[in-house]
């Protein structure tokens, strides 16, 4: 899985960061950063669940074709 995000609609509120720190990183400029855009699967459900949180729905995931 690849992570997107619309950073059109990304207000870097952190909530994604808060969920899964080692994925996501908004940095003082409030400028989102994914630091693992195809995270390991065990690291799978925490992504899903900052995904679904996200409050802008910001962030989506996708498949990858190898997979």
């Amino acid at each position: 899985m690849k992570i997107k995000v619309d950073y059109l609609v990304c207000e870097a509120n952190a909530v994604c960061m808060g969920l899964a720190p080692e994925v996501f990183e908004v940095d003082d400029d409030d400028q989102l950063h994914v630091l693992l855009p195809e995270p390991p699967p065990e690291m799978m459900d925490r992504v899903r669940h900052a995904v679904r949180s996200c409050p802008k729905a910001a962030l989506s995931l996708e498949e990858n074709p190898q997979e």
